[in-house]
């Protein structure tokens, strides 16, 4: 069942294969090729991906080693973070054209919250294309959109008739929508969690929301209310224009792996000085402290550890690190650390207020 109204009227913009596409934008030489953005060596990592390199199944965050395997015409090349934040600050002021309520995930997608729109325009969908094309027309590169009654299924649709398309997903249709979704579609629902849905015969979001709240929350604990409500397409979350960290990260790949704990503390410490200085500079506490440790097979474990009371610098940050390393023993070599800082005291308590859907609208 969906609510009556308010409605809000959401759309989610995806750059297509973000930094490729600025490589290739900037370099005709390496257009309709298969790219990848990353280190191509034994330690290398692909960061992103063209179309054409997509095509061999080359994928982010695959090593270089296996991307390079996939295809072996594969061309690398380094990333530029500061060419694509500006090119992202240029597109992001094209949003802003639109509405203020913009809502970065990252330097290549946003939510958009049109409802109300500084254009007066009725139609999401059309404002969606407008802003596609302007997109294209100022900065050369083409993006998805999705656009829909809340963040969850704009997010999703937006992925639907990618590259350089868009899909609406209007009220009265929202729930047939989710209803056909493989459950590896539904955006939040990872690879753990979508493995143990197929175990209990839930694969589309059909089967999901035919199991009760009482059976998801035995199963899945706290995320399984949050199932029930977004497979009912009740999502609560509005657009935020200035998105409050949950965490502050700062992790070091090796040139070799690391084989004993002894070998780690020097890295930890040059870890918790550079998690130090974001902390500090951002003017962020926190209580939880996590390592994070990726081993040589890409396996990866987290530890984490909760204070009492905020911390922030750099001796506390590794007393704690040190703890959590030797909390059990290693089962591989190392190839990653890391540490985060959650539960900060940029946390604000939301009340989440009753969100519902109009049947009939313009999209």
């Amino acid at each position: 069942m969906i609510l009556e109204p308010p409605y809000r009227k959401i759309i989610h913009v995806d750059m297509d294969a973000f930094y490729a596409s600025v490589e290739q934008m900037d370099n005709p030489e390496l257009r309709g090729i298969p790219l990848a953005v990353g280190g191509g060596g034994e330690r290398g990592v692909v960061a992103a991906a063209s179309y054409e390199a997509r095509k061999f199944g080359v994928r982010s965050a695959m090593s270089g080693v296996l991307a390079r395997k996939n295809c072996p015409q594969l061309t690398f090349v380094k990333p530029r973070f500061a060419r694509y934040k500006e090119i992202s600050l240029k597109i992001r002021n094209i949003f802003y054209q639109y509405t203020d309520l913009v809502e970065p995930l990252s330097l290549d997608e946003a939510y958009l919250d049109v409802t109300k729109n500084k254009k007066n325009f009725p139609s999401a969908t059309i404002l969606a294309q407008k802003i596609r094309q302007q997109i294209f027309e100022e900065v050369g590169l083409n993006a998805s959109a999705g656009i829909s009654i809340n963040k969850f299924v704009a997010k999703i649709a937006s992925d639907v008739n990618k590259p350089n398309g868009q899909k609406t997903v209007p009220p009265e249709e929202v729930l047939a929508f989710l209803e056909k979704l493989d459950i590896k579609k539904f955006y939040g629902i990872g690879k753990v969690a979508s493995a143990k849905m197929y175990n209990l015969g839930i694969f589309t979001g059909k089967d999901l929301k035919e199991k009760s709240l009482e059976f998801l929350t035995e199963n899945f604990k706290k995320s399984g209310k949050h199932y029930y409500q977004i497979v009912r397409g009740i999502h609560n979350s509005e657009v935020k224009p200035h998105r409050i960290p949950k965490s502050v990260a700062a992790e070091h790949t090796f040139n070799t792996n690391l084989t004993s704990e002894i070998y780690m503390l020097e890295k930890l410490e040059q870890i918790a000085t550079e998690l130090e200085k974001r902390l500090q500079k951002s003017n962020i506490s926190g209580k939880t402290i996590t390592l994070k440790i990726k081993y040589s097979d890409f396996s990866v474990q987290t530890r984490s550890k909760t204070q009492a009371h905020f911390i922030n610098d750099k001796d506390a940050l590794l007393k704690n690190a040190k703890a959590l390393l030797y909390q059990e023993k290693l089962h591989e070599s190392v190839r990653l650390l890391g540490i985060s800082l959650s539960n900060l005291n940029t946390t604000i308590l939301e009340k989440e207020e009753p969100f519902e859907v109009q049947l009939k609208l313009e999209f």
